[in-house]
C-alpha cells in the first residue's frame, strides 16, 4: 500500500507524517505520533472516545482518513494543558467527579472544549447537545455537565 505524506499541526506543533491511505486519524495519532490519550472505543463513530478537535470542530477521529488531514489543525487531549497547567475543563472534571474509569474522558473533554471555543456561554441544552455523541457508562453525565458549566463560568 502506498504511503501519503501529510503535513498538519497537532497540539501546536507542525508534523510531517507518512501514513497508509487506509489509516484513520485515530491510527495516525496513536501509532505514528504516540498520542495515546485518544481512545479507540467502537471504531465506527458511535461512542465518541476518539473525539479530537479538527479545525475547530469536534470529530470522531476513527471516521476521518489521515490522508484527508493535510493542512489540518488538530487538538488532542494532550494539547489541552498548557505549560503543565490543566485546562479549566480538566480541573472541573476532576473536582466534580466527572471522571470515573476515565476511558471516555478524553473524548468528552474535546467535545466540551470545541463547544466552549464556539460558544463560551452555553446553556445546559447546548452542553447536552455537544456531548450527545460521547457515551459514558460510569458518571450518569450530570457531573460532566456541571464541570462544563463551571469551566464556562471562568472562561
Amino acid at each position: 500500500m502506498s504511503l501519503h505524506r501529510i503535513t498538519l499541526k497537532v497540539n501546536g506543533s507542525t508534523e510531517i507524517v507518512d501514513v497508509p491511505g487506509n489509516w484513520t486519524l485515530l491510527q495516525m495519532l496513536r501509532e505514528k505520533l504516540a498520542l495515546t490519550g485518544t481512545k479507540n472505543g467502537c471504531a465506527s463513530g458511535e461512542c465518541g472516545a476518539c473525539t479530537v478537535i479538527m479545525n475547530g470542530d469536534a470529530v470522531n477521529s476513527c471516521m476521518v482518513l489521515a490522508a484527508e488531514c493535510e493542512g489540518a489543525e488538530i487538538i488532542t487531549v494532550e494539547g489541552l494543558s498548557k505549560e503543565g497547567q490543566l485546562d479549566a475543563l480538566q480541573k472541573f472534571m476532576i473536582e466534580t467527579g466527572g471522571i470515573q474509569c476515565g476511558f471516555c474522558t478524553p473524548g468528552v473533554l474535546l467535545s466540551a472544549k470545541a463547544l466552549l471555543m464556539r460558544n463560551p456561554n452555553p446553556s445546559e441544552y447546548d452542553i447536552r447537545e455537544a456531548l450527545a455523541g460521547n457515551l459514558c457508562r460510569c458518571t450518569g453525565y450530570n457531573r460532566i455537565i456541571t464541570a462544563v458549566q463551571k469551566a464556562a463560568a471562568v472562561h
